[in-house]
């Protein structure tokens, strides 16, 4: 099985979803608590699979100076994930230190140490911003590996929700924007073949949100899977998508 890299920050305010609030309606705590939902959402999503998780996260000398607080970014991450899992779990979940001053060389070294000196057969990454990619995309996306060297998951704006790797390639500047395009490139350039799972939508602004919450909604009411904890928090949340003079907008009631 793919073994799922989930890259998760500590909660904090300004350091998580540091778009959010600027462009929608949500405080910075409620941007907060977005992301501690999509993030036990991302964690059950990989434990349904039938796969192993490794949590990836950001010690403190990493973290800008402002997001630096008395308790360790570790302790931070280890609570969120123990909300999300059991005992049995958490026991075999793996927590490791992100080693890389920019986001692809942390990406880059962890993957390229699981494949090659750890010899996994292929790993995923993935930030817990993605809530609809849910066990079923984890699990057609770990079909396609079978058959693919690399597996993408499309985002808005060219972005990714999801980056799986059978063979490791060259990640300086592969997350260069548009990273879909660039994370291709580099694939093809090692001549390694790629293959897509559907788009999803990857929150980082209130445009984001506002497709997310129709999308969610949608789902639910038509009877199909929904993100558990996103869901929950999205039916506290009294933010909703309106028109507002012939725009779509994010109001709160």
């Amino acid at each position: 099985m793919t073994l799922l890299i989930a890259m998760i920050e500590p909660p904090r305010e300004g350091l998580v979803l540091p778009q959010l609030a600027d462009t929608s309606p949500l405080t910075p705590a409620e941007a907060v608590d977005l992301y501690r939902a999509m993030t036990k959402d991302l964690l059950r999503a990989g434990m349904e699979s039938g796969g192993d998780v490794l949590v990836n996260y950001r010690p403190d000398d990493l973290l800008a100076e402002p997001h630096v607080r008395e308790r360790s970014s570790e302790d931070a991450v280890r609570e969120l994930v123990a909300e999300a899992l059991d005992e049995e779990e958490l026991d075999g979940t793996r927590f490791e230190v992100q080693v890389g001053s920019s986001y692809e060389a942390r990406v880059g070294n962890t993957v390229a140490h699981l494949l090659e000196t750890e010899e996994q057969s292929s790993v995923a990454v993935a930030k817990p911003v993605a809530p609809l990619l849910d066990r079923s995309a984890l699990d057609a996306a770990a079909m396609k590996l079978r058959r693919r060297d690399v597996v993408l998951g499309p985002a808005a704006d060219g972005r990714v929700h999801y980056a799986a790797f059978g063979e490791p390639i060259d990640f300086a500047g592969a997350y260069a924007v548009p990273e879909l395009e660039t994370l291709t490139a580099r694939a093809r350039d090692a001549d390694l073949d790629v293959d897509f799972i559907p788009p999803s939508v990857a929150v980082r602004t209130g445009a984001d949100l506002r497709t997310l919450i129709p999308r969610i909604a949608a789902r639910r009411r038509a009877g199909r899977s929904t993100p558990t904890h996103t869901t929950a928090f999205l039916d506290e949340l009294p933010v909703r998508v309106a028109e507002r003079s012939g725009e779509r907008t994010l109001v709160r009631d």
